[in-house]
């Protein structure tokens, strides 16, 4: 944008103008595509934060609900029936493979069982790392947003700030009236990549810290699981 043209919107816009929309009105074309960015970007983050919070809370009353009913004594048959068709949670889809991979191998008349356990195992922890990399999935975008949006912020400042120094020298005008509308448009920038990138910082940590408890309580049923299986193997050895 000419720096004159520029000079002459900020003596033509109103004085003390600083609203959000006043000042978003008066940035230059790129600091309001960077503004417009960040702030898609932050209804973005939010969007993930509220899917993350609805889904980890969901699948936490689930594993509850399955360890509870897989405790209580209720036929491993009876069960792996129920869930068979459709397991709906990351700890029923783990009891389910493995007890697929154990019909498949008593159903199927194998003559030795010396491997199952570590099919078995096998086959859990494919079905853990699955179902991990499905509760991470999109947070890499709340790190992107977390670690970029301020600087992204600081770009929009510093282009605004540098047209505000130009407009100040076309105008040959150091009032507070010229520089004032300038400087805050600069600043709001920032603060809009701020405002992303506060919240994507956190609930990023706060997820991550989640899937890692929920792969332990998922590692630990399974090792649970495994051992009941093997001493079932062994019995039937």
């Amino acid at each position: 944008m000419n720096p004159a043209d520029v000079a002459q919107t900020a003596m033509a816009a109103p004085a003390g103008d600083l609203s959000l929309i006043g000042l978003f009105l008066q940035a230059s074309i790129f600091v309001k595509i960077i503004m417009v960015g960040l702030i898609l970007a932050s209804v973005w983050v939010w969007a993930i934060i509220i899917d993350k919070t609805i889904l980890f809370q969901r699948m936490k009353r689930q594993m509850d609900r399955f360890e509870a009913t897989f405790w209580s004594g209720q036929s491993l048959e009876e069960l792996y029936r129920s869930l068979s068709s459709r397991p709906n949670h990351a700890m029923a889809a783990i009891f389910v493979a493995a007890m697929r991979e154990w019909k498949r191998s008593y159903e199927g008349g194998a003559r030795s069982f010396a491997g199952l356990t570590q099919r078995l195992d096998k086959v859990m922890d494919v079905t853990i790392a699955r179902e991990v990399e499905r509760l991470e999935n999109r947070l890499l975008v709340l790190a992107t947003v977390g670690s970029a949006g301020p600087f992204i912020g600081l770009l929009g400042t510093v282009i605004g700030i540098m047209t505000s120094f130009q407009s100040i020298a076309a105008s040959k005008n150091t009032s507070l009236a010229v520089v004032a509308p300038g400087i805050a448009e600069a600043l709001f920038a920032t603060a809009i990549g701020l405002f992303a990138a506060i919240p994507a910082t956190i609930f990023y940590n706060k997820f991550i810290s989640q899937v890692n408890r929920q792969a332990l309580r998922l590692e630990g049923f399974a090792d649970e699981f495994s051992a009941i299986l093997s001493r079932q193997i062994d019995e039937r050895g």
